[in-house]
């Protein structure tokens, strides 16, 4: 057996000893380890009205884990609406608007007609009535720039109470405990009836699709220029031997340990299948850049 996986890795021009590059790969003994993990936080005070999730349960981003009691909220939002649906109708009314000019119209039209019938016949028009008829002229204009005015208000008025509903319904989002990951829920901190405020944990994620290996690199094969370079990764998986799993180098620790001269280096990979678990140990061969 021992023979035979030999031959394999010679074969795979990898049969050097560990930390020897000569062969185009370093090998790197590896512990896997998670590269996230969640406490979800409550983000409302309230009454946990619902838990949907139990530990093992297995969940999508984005997906509901609890619910906070949100009656007193969605009251809110509902008189939020309404109070957004009177501004808008408010700033779309122009009636103010169009009768102001029509009266400015009329206004006018009176007065061209009381200084035609002056040029036709002297003095038929006193000046007081004149001077009626042209403040009216101008009463009308201001009345025009004052509906405008009230119109502009209308508009910021609706605009103000579009944010306010936003803000409601943002209060409202926040009573729902969603997933920011995929991944396995390990612990069920609160449950149904319980009170909670912000910030209490009320799940444990973790997230098992993408994992990290964590070695330590001797110094004779370390290089400024492994970051990014691929990686095999070998696991011993019950039915499966040797099982392989491709990922890259995305750390490798810019200081070295002064006891053992080691540098630690991780790399992360796609568990195919989550045939993977964090505790893992594994083998990593660093194909150095030399051989890409």
């Amino acid at each position: 057996m021992v023979s035979s996986l030999c031959f394999l890795f010679v074969a795979a021009g990898l049969g050097a000893e560990p930390g020897d590059a000569s062969s185009g790969a370093i090998e790197v003994p590896a512990l896997i380890r998670l590269v996230e993990q969640v406490d979800v936080p409550a983000r409302e005070s309230g009454v946990l009205a619902e838990v949907r999730v139990a530990e093992g349960r297995m969940v999508r981003e984005g997906e509901v884990l609890a619910q906070i009691d949100d009656t007193e909220a969605r009251a809110a939002e509902e008189h939020a609406k309404a109070e957004l649906d009177v501004a808008a109708a408010r700033a779309a009314n122009t009636v103010n608007i169009r009768f102001a000019r029509k009266s400015v119209e009329v206004a006018k039209a009176e007065l061209d007609r009381s200084k035609e019938s002056n040029q036709k016949y002297d003095k038929s028009i006193s000046e007081t009535e004149m001077d009626r008829l042209r403040l009216l002229v101008e009463k009308g204009t201001l009345e025009v720039e004052q509906a405008e005015h009230e119109l502009q208000v209308a508009a910021l008025t609706q605009r103000m109470k579009e944010s306010d509903f936003r803000a409601v319904q943002e209060r409202v989002g926040r009573h729902a405990i969603t997933a920011p990951l995929a991944g396995v829920v390990v612990q069920v901190s609160r449950h149904r009836g319980e009170w909670v405020k912000p910030g209490d944990p009320v799940a444990r994620i973790l997230r098992l699709d993408r994992l990290r290996a964590e070695g330590f690199l001797k110094m004779p094969s370390w290089r400024e220029d492994l970051q990014g370079s691929p990686v095999r990764l070998l696991v011993d998986l019950p039915k499966t031997p040797n099982a392989e799993f491709s990922g890259k180098v995305v750390f490798v620790d810019p200081e070295i340990d002064p006891v053992n001269a080691q540098v630690r280096i991780w790399a992360e990979f796609e568990n195919r299948g989550l045939q993977l678990r964090p505790g893992m140990r594994a083998k990593m061969l660093v194909q150095t850049p030399a051989s890409k």
